[in-house]
């Protein structure tokens, strides 16, 4: 059996070790004293670069917790996350727990002391340098069997989660809403985009007003490009937590695939304090979820998973701070009504109120920007009592010939492509105007693409001629003559008939 309490020698062994950490790291080497200025000296300010000083905002907002008491979590919930992550890799030193748990050396060395007085875990030995850091761990028989019970409670296992009222005071103190949209920010964050001054001076003010946005128009006219774009706005970066602490369930909200880390080489654990933001919170470009028709009711809320016995956070927690897109708004499998019925509360208080999988309840900031874009007439999917709700309606325009033709010649450039002179008003007037059909700024796209590809095709290169273009037409638009078209109609044994 391995529950004996850890043996003299392994407390000899890690006593001398962590004693050596601490002599060495209080040493003063006289060789490194550097002459100081007197008093009258003249010296520059050091002066600080834009990054540092975001650095030292995160870590004011979040500081690192210096002690187990400043987690707020109890000792008994972390000490069962440390014995999850010991059973789960095994044998593990005390810089590997540091960092899967991101919390400081001291906060940890205490949590360890507290399993080995438990029997939960003994000491493996130390690794070839010596010292504190490098001291192996591992789960005793009890210490396993603690570990188990506690994954059969929660399967969550990695960094010590931020507890839910340290996650609503960063949230709140990063709010999306305290940064004001100017005109020049707009005209800098689409500097190479075709957008009208109207919509971009639409677009500004919903920005600011805190309310939802309601984008519409023709497929095609942009609409999920430009609301996309809209995050540029917003360069700051934002502190995501791994995952919240409600009482003893475990939520996670990080997600690599949907938030984006931030290149910012700040909060590593380290074994001893040190400079940054609390590691439990991930530094990342402010968020910008994209939900389109696969939208169900049940992303929007907290979803727990039996067979992993973990709890993942809804599309709108994870975008907090940063922008929710709902695209496609009316296509879902989900009634429109139930999507727009589940942000009434939401968008009026600013809190979203949630439910676990115990019927417990709590609530958290709905601090982002909402879209709602959809190719259909806002009238025809949410009533006019919705409707009033969000500030502003944006209609997203077809495009006129000018702004047609600038597309036209960026992407033809972008995309390496030849035009003879005549094949833009070709297009235009033989293609659009004869069958009637909207300028949208996909169409310059797309036809060139197609068109290039015929070319490439004909031996031409990317050299386009108004026959390519033809043909580009003809492929890309589904034929609206009827004589040109004959459904099958079906025979009395169920097939086709000829």
């Amino acid at each position: 059996m391995n529950d004996a309490i850890t043996t003299e020698q392994d407390v000899t062994v890690m006593e001398c070790a962590e004693t050596e950490v601490m002599t060495t790291s209080t040493t003063c080497d006289d060789s490194l004293a550097v002459e100081l200025p007197q008093d009258n000296a003249e010296y520059d300010e050091p002066v600080v670069d834009a990054t540092e000083l975001e650095r030292r905002q995160l870590a004011s907002l979040a500081p690192r917790p210096a002690s187990l008491e400043a987690t707020g979590l109890d000792q008994s919930f972390l000490s069962d996350l440390a014995a999850k992550h010991l059973f789960d890799g095994g044998i593990l030193t005390l810089a590997d727990i540091v960092e899967r748990l991101a919390l400081s050396g001291p906060i940890v060395r205490k949590l360890l002391e507290f399993m080995r007085a438990e029997a939960r875990i003994e000491v493996r030995g130390v690794a070839s340098d010596g010292s504190a850091a490098n001291l192996r761990y591992a789960l005793t028989d009890r210490g396993r069997a603690a570990a188990l019970d506690a994954m059969s409670r929660s399967g969550y296992v990695g960094p010590a989660p931020v507890p839910l009222q340290d996650y609503i005071r960063v949230v709140n103190a990063q709010s999306v809403h305290e940064r004001n949209v100017r005109s020049v920010d707009m005209d800098q964050a689409f500097e190479n985009v075709v957008l009208s001054d109207e919509i971009r001076d639409q677009l500004g003010p919903a920005l600011n007003s805190g309310r939802a946005i309601f984008v519409y128009g023709h497929a095609g006219t942009g609409k999920t490009f430009i609301t996309q774009q809209l995050v540029k706005l917003f360069p700051d970066k934002t502190l995501l937590p791994y995952a919240i602490a409600i009482d003893e369930i475990v939520v996670e909200v990080y997600d690599p695939i949907v938030h984006r880390k931030a290149d910012l080489d700040i909060a590593s654990p380290n074994i001893m304090l040190g400079d940054g933001h609390d590691p439990r919170f991930v530094c990342c470009d402010r968020p910008r979820i994209v939900a389109g028709g696969e939208l169900t009711a049940d992303m929007l809320e907290v979803r727990y998973d039996a067979a992993t016995r973990r709890y993942q956070a809804p599309l709108q927690l994870k975008a907090n701070n940063g922008v929710f897109i709902i695209d496609a708004m009316g296509r879902q499998r989900v009634a429109p009504e139930t999507v727009f019925n589940r942000w009434i509360v939401p968008m009026e208080e600013k809190i979203d109120y949630l439910t676990l999988g115990s019927g417990r309840h709590f609530s958290v900031p709905f601090n982002l920007i909402l879209l709602f874009s959809t190719n259909l007439h806002p009238q025809d999917i949410a009533d006019e009592a919705f409707l009033r709700r969000i500030g502003y309606k944006i209609k997203f325009p077809t495009l006129n010939a000018e702004e047609y033709g600038q597309i036209w010649s960026d992407f033809s450039r972008e995309a390496d492509i030849v035009c003879e002179d005549n094949v833009l008003e070709y297009t235009l007037k033989a293609l659009h105007a004869v069958h009637d059909v909207p300028l949208l700024p996909c169409h310059p796209r797309d036809l060139l693409s197609m068109a290039a590809e015929r070319a490439v095709y004909n031996g031409n290169g990317r050299h386009i001629n108004t026959e390519a273009m033809q043909m580009a037409w003809d492929n890309y638009f589904v034929l609206s003559n009827p004589d040109n078209f004959v459904r099958p109609s079906p025979s009395n044994d169920g097939g086709p008939t000829s």
